[in-house]
């Protein structure tokens, strides 16, 4: 059950995923399947997803010359500005400044 929603989540991270819906793609209530991801992933679905998706976008800014505002929409938020947002709120830096650090520093 876990493994299908992690497959489908690393399959697809844009999507609008929700408890909800990866629930229902597993054939668990929300509640049930909220549980058992955090037992075993040590962490809820959503913080997981977010997680997920910022480290789809730090690898595409590192790796490719794709505007922030693409890989905003690659990895599943609305815009560039969405994925500024929590890209500094959780690594501490903006998309741009990652980019430019990863190749200061020849990808290290």
């Amino acid at each position: 059950m876990v493994g299908r929603a992690l497959k489908l989540i690393h399959g697809d991270p844009a999507r609008a995923w929700t408890v909800a819906s990866l629930a229902a793609e597993t054939g668990l209530s929300r509640a049930q399947f909220s549980r058992r991801f955090s037992e075993v992933i040590g962490q809820p679905p959503m913080a997981y997803l977010t997680e997920w998706r910022l480290c789809q976008a730090a690898d595409l800014l590192a790796r490719t010359d794709a505007t922030v505002d693409a890989v905003s929409r690659q990895v599943g938020y609305a815009n560039a500005y969405a994925l500024s947002v929590a890209f500094k709120r959780t690594l501490g830096l903006r998309p741009t400044e990652h980019r430019a650090l990863v190749r200061a520093t020849g990808g290290q």
